[in-house]
């Protein structure tokens, strides 16, 4: 597994907590791999889910830290969603 995705998870994990989400949401972080967050919590993953955002490492990174609003991101092309928009803005709301 990559350090981007082992960053991933961990970043994840301390903004969501350990309560998990109750939908279930796979960031495809581009040259690097996916990270599930579900009700189960956040791992490295590549399963099905019903919404997929796709963004490059550095993308990811910003929206991470809190420099990138992950709707701003969305806005600008830089974050793709494929699937259920409503988690993805339920999530966006959670990291924002």
């Amino acid at each position: 597994m990559s350090e981007v995705i082992d960053g991933a998870v961990a970043a994840l994990k301390e903004k969501l907590g350990d309560g998990g989400f109750d939908s279930s949401v796979k960031f495809a972080i581009d040259g690097e791999g996916s990270v599930v967050v579900d009700g189960d919590g956040v791992r490295a993953s590549d399963e099905d889910v019903s919404c997929t955002l796709s963004a490059d490492a550095d993308t990811f990174q910003a929206m991470m830290d809190g420099s990138l609003n992950p709707t701003a991101a969305f806005m600008t092309g830089k974050l793709k969603v494929d699937g259920d928009m409503g988690v993805a803005m339920k999530l966006g709301s959670l990291l924002g």
